[in-house]
């Protein structure tokens, strides 16, 4: 699976874990240098607590674009160490 935005590759791996319908990706398949931190955060019932990035890329910026979970619930332990991406990000197989 590969996650794009504005023609840039943001995320590529063939171990992205799916619930709800999104695709988590590995951080570690994630261009980092496309993420800037946002102080944006929300809260679901069951997995969590949510921090987001923002994409940048080509001095383009799509905010809170990207979330995961740092400290998932015990029911949605299985993407610590994941993110997903919203916003016009395209996830393509």
């Amino acid at each position: 699976m590969k996650a794009i935005w504005n023609d840039a590759i943001v995320a590529e791996s063939d171990e992205t874990i799916v619930v709800e319908g999104n695709h988590y990706f590995p951080l570690h398949s994630v261009n980092s240098s496309l993420l800037k931190k946002s102080a944006t955060t929300s809260v679901c019932p069951w997995k969590g607590t949510a921090n987001y990035y923002s994409l940048v890329v080509e001095g383009e910026t799509n905010k809170d674009a990207a979330w995961y979970y740092a400290e998932p619930k015990d029911a949605a332990k299985k993407i610590r160490g994941y993110i997903a991406f919203w916003k016009g990000v395209l996830i393509v197989d």
